[in-house]
Order: C-alpha cells, then structure tokens, then sequence
C-alpha cells in the first residue's frame, strides 16, 4: 500500500502546482517555468540528501543511465512540452490529454518489463480513468480561471499534450525498471532524475541563447514565491513521491493514481467556495470506486 498511498499524495500535490503553473505561465515560456522549478527542487533534493546523510549506493551504470534518460525525457521534455500545451489548450483540456499517460505506462511495462495486472486491477483502472474523464471534460471554473474560455483547440496544442504523456509515460517505465531491483532511495532517484531534466534544459537554453531571457522571465518576486510553493509540492516532494511508488508499485498502477489529479482539484474548488456539479461529484465518485478496486485487486 505504500506505493498506492504515495501516487495518491503526488497527484494531490500535482493538482496544487498545476493549478499555480497555469497562472504562472500566461505570457512566460514553459521551458523557463520548468527549468525554475527544477533548480528550486534540485536544491531542496540535495539539502534533504545532506541533511538525511543519504550516501548514494553503489549503483551499476545500467541503472544510472536508465534513471537520468528517464529525468531527461519524463522531467526535461515531458514536464516542459506539459507546462507549454497548459498555455494553449488551458488546464482542463491538457488533463484530459494526460489521461492517456497510464495506458501508455501499462502497454510499455507489459513489452519491457513483463509486468502484469490481474483483471480487476485491469478494470478499476479504466474505471478510474473513466471517472476522470468524466471530470475535467466538463467546465470547471477552477481549472478555468487560467483563461481556458479563451484559448482555442490547436494541432498543435494536442500534439504537445501528447507527446508530452508520452514522454513521461517512458520517462516513467525506465525509472520503475531501474528502481525495482535495486538499492537506490527514492529520493537518491529523484535526485538523479531532476539533474538530468535540470541539464538538458540548461544545454538548451545555452544552444539557442535563451538562458538570460529565462531567469528575466522568472525574477519578479511575486512570481518567485509563488514558483517556490508549486516547485516544492509538485516538483519536489511529488517526483519524490512518484519514485516511492514507481519502487513499490508496478507502473501502471502507479501512473493511474497520479492521474487523478484533476479529482484533487475539485476539494480546490470547494475550498474557493466555488460550486460543485453533480456531474463533476458523479465523476469523483466513479473514480474513486475505480482507484478502490484497483487497489483491491493487488490483494486479490
């Protein structure tokens, strides 16, 4: 249940910082916020590392280069291709898109690391991804204040959420295939991950002379503050929390109960003292009957 409980609480912090980054992001770039965020987490990583006395284990270089490839394309290319496809769809039409993460997820560890689910796994996690759907389809005014009434479906909005699932859906699979059988601490994993993200960026940023428009884009105050708070919740304790539960979860699993993020948005909206519709509270329902029965066909 470890990994259950730790998917669970990553994508109650994703909602938060989702919710932030689509603020942030109106007129700023999504390869600037992610760079931001990267380096904030990075350092809150390191000083947690230190502060622990977590010594890195001896690790082989097969499972190194497996957790900095799957940084370098589920933090440095997924995260980014995320933050942009929140600026053109909006946040309700970029969740929907990243539902499709966890099937990808599921299909991947099937071919690579022959990891199955029983059949009532198999159902409650389309159920929940069903619920999900039913969710975020419909407008809600918290996932909307971003300015989604605004922007416009676009190929190319749609091809970046995409590509954006499927990065982060293979992004996902190599950090479960390095962490399953080995020593390595999630937060050692996590580490590892966001320095390649953080790298790839910086490489990027230096090829095509972005860096200084960058870190101008992020140096108001405002903005750095509100950045901290959504690079601590979503960045670093939930990739921390995504590395718990890619270590003692199958991927798939895994995946599915970080995709319920958009329900987490609903309590937000509550808390807002914004209505709620029966459609929205129907949605959550099936969802969370779907994460139920997922999570009971582990046991079965």
């Amino acid at each position: 249940m470890i990994g259950e409980i730790a998917a669970l609480s990553a994508a109650c912090l994703w909602a938060l910082a989702s919710l932030i980054y689509a603020r942030l992001g109106q007129g700023r770039s999504g390869l600037a916020l992610n760079l931001g965020k990267g380096v904030i987490a990075l350092a809150l990583l390191a000083i947690t590392l230190v502060s622990k006395g977590l010594i890195m284990p001896p690790i082989t270089a097969q499972t190194g280069s497996l957790l900095l490839i799957s940084g370098a394309l589920g933090i440095g290319l997924g995260d980014s291709l995320y933050l942009e496809a929140l600026r053109s769809l909006g946040a309700r039409r970029t969740l929907l898109l990243g539902t499709l993460a966890p099937g990808m997820s599921s299909g991947l560890a099937l071919l690579f690391l022959q990891e199955t689910l029983s059949g009532r796994a198999g159902w409650g996690m389309a159920i929940t991804l069903i619920g999900i759907v039913w969710v975020i389809s419909e407008r809600v005014p918290l996932l909307e204040q971003e300015g989604d009434q605004r922007v416009s479906v676009s190929g190319k909005g749609i091809s970046l959420a995409i590509w954006a699932a499927v990065a982060q859906a293979i992004g996902a699979v190599l950090s479960r295939a390095a962490l399953a059988n080995t020593p390595v601490s999630p937060e050692w994993a996590a580490f590892l991950r966001l320095m390649a993200g953080v790298t790839v960026l910086l490489v990027w940023g230096a090829i095509h002379a972005q860096l200084q428009d960058w870190w101008r884009s992020l140096m108001a105050k405002t903005l750095l503050i509100q950045l901290s708070v959504a690079a601590f919740a979503g960045t670093y304790l939930g990739i921390w929390l995504q590395q718990v539960s890619l270590k003692y979860t199958v991927t798939g699993i895994s995946q599915t109960l970080n995709a319920t993020s958009p329900l987490f948005a609903l309590v937000l909206t509550v808390l807002g003292g914004k209505a709620v519709t029966a459609r929205a509270w129907g949605g959550a329902l099936i969802a969370v009957a779907g994460v139920a029965l997922l999570v009971g066909g582990l046991q079965s």
